[in-house]
């Protein structure tokens, strides 16, 4: 199917579920959820084929990783669905009304954008994630995975396609790709007035070609370089859990990246946080000061290089920085930071109050891991993506963020003149 049909077909089926109710929605949904877990062993073995294919074309561990579906995964993918369903329909909120001197009754009145447009690498659960919400937000969706997840993703979309059915929801509702390549992808980028929104997640390069291409609005989710800043307030064992729980996946986008740790607390801190980081798996990669501490302590470390700072290591490895203050923190989370993800560990409330004003991220977390600026974690049932863009969305994309703001304005016949 060429580009054209495909946002043709996209754009009517917009329209139909622009006046389905939200009964015949969670329908689906429902439906959806309990197909995952009854064709659970069809999903798993295209997975598992996906897998052995990836490994033996030398995909990336960290790849490899986000690819990869079991039990505990899929029947997460199943709750996430389930968690959708239950959270209010955003489409015909009425945010604002006002009351105006001619009689007029103007509201602001949440929409569906239309047709959406995913475009990810290696995640099926994104096929799911992508599909409910654009469902329950009453957008269309043409959804095109990577090639190393083919055989996933199409297992999937017939689990979508008898979900839409059981609902009475046209099958155009949710279109997932069969042909993962560039040249279908660039034409869909070029069908502006068709397709409403491009989101791209997955690597560098696939970011910057949806972005030097599209014609069509895009929202990015672009890299995680996340910090963990920990104060010199910052207690020794709470800061040890959440370094060693930023990278507990390493592999997603939400993992802590760089550790910097506060010279008047590095020789309280780092010791234990060290230990804990090693006794992990983690390798750290340490800038003079934070390599001294250390080694004095015992704890196995290696010099940083200069672009260890402001990296995605997708893996068990930590850039380590010790900072003189809460100030050079925050001048070194500006300088190498991607707007994706940032925390403190601290007791001072004036520290956490000025990190959070002043720190530029999507999700900025007191006290709490990295891993935290997830769309589930967050009350939003699952994500589209994690925009590090800042028009329309910041942060995990969910339900409201798939919608607009209209205009509805209530009259009595009133005339301009």
């Amino acid at each position: 199917m060429h580009a054209a049909e495909l946002a043709a077909r996209a754009r009517v089926a917009a329209r139909r579920l622009a006046g389905a109710t939200s009964e015949r929605k969670d329908r689906a949904l429902i439906a959806l959820a309990a197909g995952i877990r009854e064709q659970a062993g069809a999903i798993l073995e295209a997975n598992r084929e996906d897998v052995e294919a990836g490994r033996a074309a030398g995909v990336p561990a960290a790849m490899l990783d986000r690819l990869a579906l079991d039990p505990r995964r899929l029947e997460a993918i199943a709750r996430s669905v389930e968690a959708v369903a239950l959270l209010a329909d955003p489409v015909g909120e009425v945010t604002e009304v006002r009351r105006r001197p001619n009689g007029l009754r103007v509201e602001r009145v949440r929409a569906p954008l239309g047709v959406v447009l995913a475009i990810y690498e290696a995640r099926p659960n994104v096929t799911v994630d992508a599909a409910a919400l654009c469902l329950k937000s009453g957008n269309a969706c043409i959804l095109r995975g990577g090639r190393e997840a083919l055989r996933s993703n199409l297992a999937l979309a017939e689990v979508i396609a008898e979900a839409l059915a059981t609902a009475e929801l046209v099958p155009d509702t949710v279109q997932v790709l069969d042909r993962p390549d560039r040249d279908l992808l660039l034409e869909l980028l070029r069908r502006s007035g068709e397709i409403d929104l491009a989101i791209p997640r997955g690597g560098e390069g696939l970011i910057r070609f949806v972005e030097e291409n599209a014609r069509v609005p895009v929202i990015r989710h672009y890299r995680g370089v996340c910090h963990l800043y920990l104060d010199a307030s910052a207690p020794a064992g709470r800061a040890a859990a959440l370094a060693v729980d930023g990278k507990a996946r390493p592999s997603a986008c939400n993992a802590t990246e760089t550790l910097l740790v506060h010279a008047a607390a590095v020789e309280a801190l780092l010791p234990e946080v060290g230990r804990a980081l090693r006794a992990a798996g983690v390798e750290l990669r340490a800038e003079p000061r934070a390599l001294e501490v250390l080694a004095r302590a015992g704890v196995d470390a290696v010099a940083a290089r200069p672009d260890d700072f402001g990296r995605e290591f997708l893996d068990r490895i930590l850039a380590v920085r010790v900072v003189a203050s809460l100030d050079e923190a925050l001048e070194h989370i500006q300088t190498h930071g991607s707007l994706h993800t940032e925390a403190i560990c601290t007791e001072d409330l004036g520290a956490a109050a000025r990190f959070e004003r002043e720190v530029d991220a999507s999700c900025v977390l007191v006290n709490a891991s990295t891993r935290f600026n997830d769309g589930g974690e967050l009350g939003l049932g699952a994500e589209i993506g994690i925009s590090t863009s800042k028009l329309h969305a910041y942060g995990p994309m969910g339900l409201r963020e798939l919608t607009t703001t209209r205009f509805v304005v209530l009259g009595e016949g009133q005339v301009r003149g």
